[in-house]
This record gives structure tokens, sequence and C-alpha cells, in this order.
């Protein structure tokens, strides 16, 4: 990549989660020369871009950086010229995610914002916007990196590869805390850890952990048996059964829980549902205190409450990929990126999330050698149900949204799928004219 000024364009500029973002740029200026970044949003978000413009100009002034800011609607300025576009946004907002986590609820199905019926409904809404995205790509800035954190981030990134030219890396903050759980519990330093990550995004395994060169992943997985912190703060941490911890071998990430333990997660989210509210709804009164926060004209920093909004180390996961791409560092980073034969047992351009040697030519996955049935199993599943909704989400086809979630292994039949994807079609129908 040719070194010079940098222009970031950040699509969804008003999420929350922006002034992590901003932070990280900040903290890495002597590496990465930021000099231009553009935020755009929908109409809908002006109030909060608005908000978070201010916020990200005073945190840009306290620390005297030379970084043209500029916020609006328009997503033809905010691309024309970047060598990042970095997409965080949400289609239909968190009222939508809210109806994502309630429809399958109704018919006893897991409500979660990415996994299950409810990563689907997201993943419908989503693609074709982000299509139309590389379409500006393309045509105003045909060497940018799109960096997708947009959920759910593995689907998303597929449909991208598989329906554009744009050069993309889709990404998650899940590795990053997983490493620094794995760090927390074994009292070291995340830098002293190397861990060897496979799977799909949201359906991650760490195989193998070393610290400082010993394995250690029979003590990783005795610890998360015991007890030790092993979740993220959108998912209730059911503790896991220590037999089948060692059983499976591997570190599962919390997202797994959905999987592994439906039952017990079904029953919270009920219980959450009826007393508090799902995640949505909960996070909608965080927010609303986040975003008072941020309007107080002294603040100049990213307030510690944002870390309770679910998206820890999100500006570390991306700036880090930023600045591997820029500066041709050749660095490992865990990412979701187009398979090229590391899981054998998958096509090559299926989007895997790996850990991978990142540089200016893009992610080169590393390979984990053989996996065994009982990871390879629920991965084919699960890719069989993504590769169906992509389809579907592109050409607006009812047949392969159908069999999508017919393929979810948390949508028990045929009745409960037809069910809820009508539900879902009905619900979102103002977001979906793909499927008029």
């Amino acid at each position: 990549m040719a070194k010079g000024a940098l222009k970031l364009a950040i699509i969804g500029g008003g999420s929350s989660y922006t002034p992590e973002l901003v932070e990280g740029v900040l903290k890495r200026l002597d590496r990465l020369p930021v000099k231009e970044i553009h935020f755009v949003d929908v109409e809908a978000g002006k109030e909060k871009l608005d908000i978070i413009a201010h916020l990200a100009q005073r945190m840009i002034d306290k620390v005297g950086a030379d970084i043209k800011l500029t916020a609006s609607m328009d997503r033809k300025a905010a691309i024309a010229g970047a060598d990042f576009v970095m997409t965080q946004f949400r289609v239909g907002g968190l009222q939508a995610r809210a109806n994502d986590e309630r429809i399958p609820l109704k018919y006893d199905v897991i409500g979660q914002e990415t996994t299950g019926p409810g990563g689907f409904a997201k993943a419908l809404r989503t693609i074709p916007v982000i299509l139309g995205i590389c379409k500006d790509i393309e045509a105003l800035a045909p060497n940018a990196w799109m960096l997708n954190f947009t959920n759910p981030a593995g689907l998303v990134t597929e449909a991208v590869q598989k329906y554009s030219k744009v050069k993309t890396i889709g990404l998650c903050n899940v590795p990053v805390s997983m490493t620094m759980m794995i760090a927390e519990m074994m009292a070291c330093q995340s830098d002293e850890l190397t861990l060897e990550y496979a799977g799909l995004n949201h359906l991650l395994w760490a195989h193998r952990a070393w610290l400082n060169g010993e394995d250690i992943t029979a003590q990783v997985l005795e610890k998360v048996g015991d007890g030790a912190n092993f979740s993220m703060k959108n998912i209730f941490e059911e503790p896991w059964e220590p037999e089948f911890l060692q059983a499976l071998g591997a570190i599962p990430c919390p997202y797994h829980r959905y999987f592994y333990q439906t039952e017990a997660m079904l029953a919270e989210e009920k219980a959450s549902a009826e007393q508090g509210g799902t995640r949505a709804e909960q996070v909608m009164v965080t927010e609303q205190e986040l975003f008072e926060l941020y309007q107080n004209p002294e603040l100049d920093e990213k307030p510690e409450q944002l870390e309770q909004r679910g998206g820890a180390y999100y500006s570390d996961a991306s700036l880090n990929l930023v600045d591997a791409i820029y500066n041709n560092r050749n660095t490992i980073n865990v990412v979701n990126t187009r398979n090229n034969g590391t899981m054998h047992f998958l096509p090559d351009d299926a989007v895997i999330e790996c850990s991978a040697v990142v540089g200016s030519a893009g992610a080169r996955p590393i390979g984990v050698g053989k996996l065994g049935p009982a990871v390879t199993g629920l991965i084919h599943q699960v890719k069989a149900y993504e590769q169906l909704t992509v389809e579907a989400a592109v050409h607006g086809d009812y047949d392969s949204a159908l069999m999508a979630l017919v393929n979810n292994p948390l949508v028990p039949d045929i009745t409960k799928a037809k069910a809820i994807l009508d539900d879902i079609l009905r619900t979102n129908y103002d977001y979906l004219p793909q499927f008029r």
C-alpha cells in the first residue's frame, strides 16, 4: 500500500462504539498517518451521528491531532478516495434486533442477534445494503480495503467475497476477548500466549493454546470447567460441563453455549425477555445513557461505561488490522477470510474465521491440521446454513431462505422453520425489498 495520508470511511458512524474506534486511531498516530475520517450514517441516525461527531472532534482536539473529521449522510463522499472503509452498521437499528430476538422465542427457539434465526434475519437485511456499499467502493475507491465488523460478520463477508470485487476482511472482537480472558486465567500477558484459532464466526475454537511455548490447552479447559470467567458481556454465562470440555479437547468460544447448551440458554433468554427485556431492549437503555454522557461538552475521551455495551477490544481488533495491512507487518490476526484450502472439508470460497498472517496483500490463513468430527460436523452444518442464507439474501429466494433455517442447528423442525421465516419476512417487510 502506497504511503501517505490515510482516509478512513466509517459506515455506521453514529454507532455508540465509534468513540472506541477514534481512541484507537489516536493511540496509533505514530504508525498510522490518519488525516481524514468521514463518518456516514442514514437519516434515522442523524441525531446520534451529530453527537458522536462532536465527541470525536473533542477527542481529536484534546491530543492536538491533525485530522479532518466529517460527518454526513453522503455515503459516496465518505467512500471516495478512502484507503479503508469500515462497516459497522445495523439496518433497522436496535428495534430490528429486538424483533430478531423476540420472534424465535415465540416458537421456543433461541432468539439471538447473530446465531440461529435472529442472525439469519439480520443477514437478510444487511447483505443487500453491504453489496450496495461495495458498488460505491468499486467505483470510487477501488484500491480500498473493506473491514467488515457488521454482524453476522462471517456470513456478510462471504456475501461480499462472492458477489463483489472489493478487497475485504471480516473481523470480530470474540477472539481478542478469548485471548484476554485466557491471559487472565493463566495470570500472564496476552502477548505471551499463542492460540491456534479456527472455525466460523461465532463458532470459533482455540484448538491449541501455548504459554511461552508450553502447551496449556488442558489447563485452560480445566479452568473454564472450574468456572473461570469465559463469556462476553452479551452472553449469559451458563457453566460448562468439565467432562464435556475434556472430551471436546478444544476451547469453545462463548457463543458455543447456544449450540452445546441450547435448553439452558433458551430458558435464560425466555426468563430475561419476560423480566428485564431481551438483550437488545437492555442495550437500548445502556445506549441512551451512553449518548447522554456523550453529549456532555466537557467529555473528551471514551467513557468507561462503553465497556458494558459488549464490544470490548473492538478498536484493537480493527486498527491492528489497518496497521498490519498499511505497514505490511505480516502479523497474526484472527479474521474472517476466504478458506482457500485451509479447512480441506470446506469449499475454497467459503469464508472461515481463523488465525491468519496479515500484510499489505491481505490475510493468509494459517493451517490447523486435521480437525476431528466433533468439530467438523457442526462447522459443516452451520456453513451449509450460511451458504443458503447468502443466496436467499442476494436473490430474495424463499426456497433458499426456508432451507437455510431448516439446516440451522438451532431450528428443530420444518414447521417451526417455516413459521419463523414467514414471521421474519412479515416483520421486516420494509427492509427486505428483494423478497417482494
